[in-house]
């Protein structure tokens, strides 16, 4: 597996990486799929200990993995910076370790930056938010250097989009989907 890419996403000098964790990825790559600029997006794993990471092993909370959106991404259409703010608006960022009743470790919320330029940005829009004060409670996400990434399982990708019938998709996810389709409307495909 190659350090800091996803292998089935081929770069070229137009395209940079992402990698966001927000609670179940269901939700978080279900919203940017949908946005302009995205050229994928990758529900999978990154930021445990393990050398290998399934759901089954992420779920257990042992491997300490979170789950994570990977963003190929057309700079020249949408920056780092706009993806993070639909980011913070997707998700609560003062939920340690947890998103709603999603509860463990790999449900935290973080940024996993791929360079010193998306450290910085990140680093400082969560000053601006916590400045701000855009919350009430502290802002927990936590900011790191991208490590391996690992993908998915097939069934968790587009998950959204082909189990529409899910109930945890439409008590949780798709209520989610239809707020930030209004917010975001002129950013959507």
């Amino acid at each position: 597996m190659t350090k800091f890419i996803n292998p089935d996403v081929k770069l070229d000098t137009k395209q940079q990486l992402a990698t966001l964790a927000g609670g179940c990825f269901w939700c978080i790559e279900g919203a940017f799929n949908q946005v302009r600029g995205i050229l994928s997006a990758t529900s999978g794993y990154m930021g445990g200990n393990s050398t290998a990471a399934t759901y089954k092993d992420v779920c257990s909370g042992k491997s300490g993995h979170a789950e994570v959106v990977q963003l190929n991404f057309d700079p020249a259409i949408i920056s780092y910076q706009e993806i993070l703010e639909i980011f913070f608006t997707l998700h609560d960022p003062t939920q340690l370790n947890r998103q709603g009743n999603d509860i463990g470790s790999q449900y935290r919320s973080a940024v996993f930056y791929h360079d010193q330029l998306q450290k910085n940005i990140t680093e400082n829009i969560i000053l601006e938010m916590a400045d701000d004060k855009m919350f009430e409670q502290e802002i927990v996400t936590t900011v790191c250097s991208a490590d391996v990434f690992y993908s998915g399982e097939d069934y968790h990708q587009n998950y959204v989009k082909n189990n529409p019938e899910n109930q945890y998709c439409q008590a949780v996810v798709s209520p989610k989907l239809a707020k930030f389709r209004q917010t975001f409307v002129n950013k959507l495909k």
